[in-house]
């Protein structure tokens, strides 16, 4: 790790020249449900028509400092004129440690406010991958912190509780999180070995049982709005996408949405293509998979807060998972029986697909290399506002944003003066299908704050807004606990619609 410390302190040398434009950022290799392994290339052998010579691989997740390398004085690009980088890597999650996340830390705030002449590469580097997998992600690798003795155990108010609590205190958890790479399908391994040391905890059925419930808590509490807490939206919300997992393993158990079987909670809220939150790299920045409900972490302020949205929701997600329909009224009461279980589908409109209509020349860019004079800038993973056509390119500057609770704040910045951006890489379309707020017609918005783009199969269900009547104990988890009704959906909601009647 010293070594590689030593490697990222000594890139991009340049920096102590005249200063211009910002360095490159730390980017992860990502591809959402991507292979594990992407190639990387010797530099020699890349051409505009082809990959060239496999070197070897990086991982989901690894972070890399990227670079431009020159050949002929010109950076190396495929066909369309996106870039091969050069890098130098910060974290390999095939040997990360807990140190790693510090580590990555330091590299991100170093390269934060870094200004560069330009962005080309030593001379030494020698290999390139291309950047389309490549991304601009700042959260650190997380694991759990070290055993500090063996703390008060929760008793639990079921049978399934206490066994999934005993699950987080074991041995087996633990071994689930040692590693950075790989934890969904060490959980799972985690669990099965659990299950067959453990038979004096109950019977297999009630074994699976509380494995199934497991897997359920940990989706809805992360697929859910963590900031949000204990207050009853929140809860509410996590009640309905636990209802969405019931809705795919009973009654219409597909295997294109994970289930493998009737009953099948596990493999219909893992699956990674219907709750993103199980990808790889995901997996290894969440603590999903984290052995959250340890007793010894009760006095850690963040998973003291984790351990308290399970203990308010689980009462209600184990009825709604092995209740009967008079259950899934009392959970989600003046609500239609036959609209809860028709609705396995649901969006959160703040985290749908970014658009901003009224900026109509405003770019997403995969990456693109910008040139001025002999130097060249990597513009990766960012939004650019396209200026004139100069030549081979285009003026521009970033196009930035601060998400507020109402609307996208947006500012302009010319990070990049007299530069110009591959004209290839510029399209100029509109925004294409983008309702305010990701609220589909039906909703007095006002004046819009920010857009959003909707998924393509909306239109095929029934918008449904869904009453929970539960405790509230506000976004701390520490209040008292007042109930509460509130709604989740609606015609004017912003934050989340839950959808009957998808296929």
């Amino acid at each position: 790790m010293r070594k590689a410390l030593g490697a990222i302190a000594l890139f991009f040398a340049a920096a102590n020249v005249q200063a211009a434009i910002p360095a490159t950022p730390v980017m992860t290799v990502y591809g959402f449900n991507g292979p594990f392994e992407v190639p990387y290339y010797t530099a020699d052998s890349v051409g505009g028509s082809g990959s060239g010579t496999r070197a070897g691989t990086l991982v989901q997740g690894t972070s890399l400092i990227p670079c431009l390398p020159l050949r002929d004085g010109r950076p190396l690009t495929d066909q369309d004129g996106t870039p091969y980088v050069g890098f130098e890597v910060v974290v390999d999650p095939r040997q990360a440690t807990r140190a790693s996340t510090d580590v990555f830390k330091r590299a991100v705030a170093a390269r934060k406010d870094l200004k560069v002449e330009n962005h080309h590469c030593p001379s030494r580097v020698r290999h390139v991958i291309s950047v389309r997998n490549l991304y601009a992600l700042e959260k650190a690798p997380s694991f759990d912190p070290p055993r500090a003795g063996s703390g008060r155990a929760e008793a639990g108010v079921s049978e399934l509780d206490r066994i999934v609590r005993a699950f987080h205190a074991s041995s087996d958890c633990d071994g689930a999180n040692a590693r950075l790479t790989q934890r969904r399908t060490a959980l799972k391994r985690a669990w099965d070995d659990f299950i067959r040391d453990n038979g004096k905890l109950g019977s297999p059925t009630t074994l699976a049982r509380a494995k199934h419930l497991d897997y359920v808590m940990r989706t809805a509490i992360y697929e859910g709005h963590l900031g949000r807490g204990c207050n009853a939206y929140g809860a509410c919300e996590r009640n309905i996408i636990a209802l969405s997992i019931r809705n795919r393993a009973v009654g219409q158990c597909q295997s294109k949405q994970g289930c493998g079987f009737p009953g099948d909670f596990q493999g219909a809220s893992s699956s990674v293509t219907q709750y993103n939150i199980w990808d790889e790299y995901l997996t290894q920045i969440s603590g999903l998979t984290s052995c959250f409900l340890r007793p010894d972490l009760a006095g850690n302020e963040r998973y003291t807060k984790l351990q308290a949205m399970y203990a308010q929701s689980l009462p209600d997600v184990e009825r709604i998972l092995f209740g009967t329909d008079d259950d899934l009224l009392r959970v989600f009461p003046d609500n239609s029986l036959s609209d809860l279980k028709m609705m396995r589908h649901y969006y959160h409109a703040p985290a749908m697909g970014k658009c901003f209509p009224n900026h109509p020349r405003v770019e997403y860019m995969t990456g693109a290399v910008a040139k001025k004079g002999d130097d060249f800038a990597l513009i990766a993973n960012t939004r650019i506002e396209v200026g004139d056509k100069r030549d081979e390119g285009y003026t521009f500057e970033e196009f930035r944003f601060d998400e507020t609770p109402e609307r996208d704040v947006v500012r302009i910045e010319d990070n990049y003066p007299g530069f110009l951006v591959d004209a290839r890489k510029v399209s100029l379309r509109g925004a294409g299908a983008c309702p305010a707020y990701g609220i589909p017609s039906g909703c007095r918005a006002g004046e819009a704050g920010r857009y959003r783009k909707v998924p393509n199969w909306l239109s095929e269900g029934k918008p449904l807004g869904i009453t929970c009547r539960l405790s509230d104990r506000g976004e701390s988890c520490r209040d008292a606990g007042a109930v509460k009704t509130v709604e989740v959906g609606g015609v004017c909601d912003r934050e989340m619609r839950p959808v009957a009647g998808v296929r």
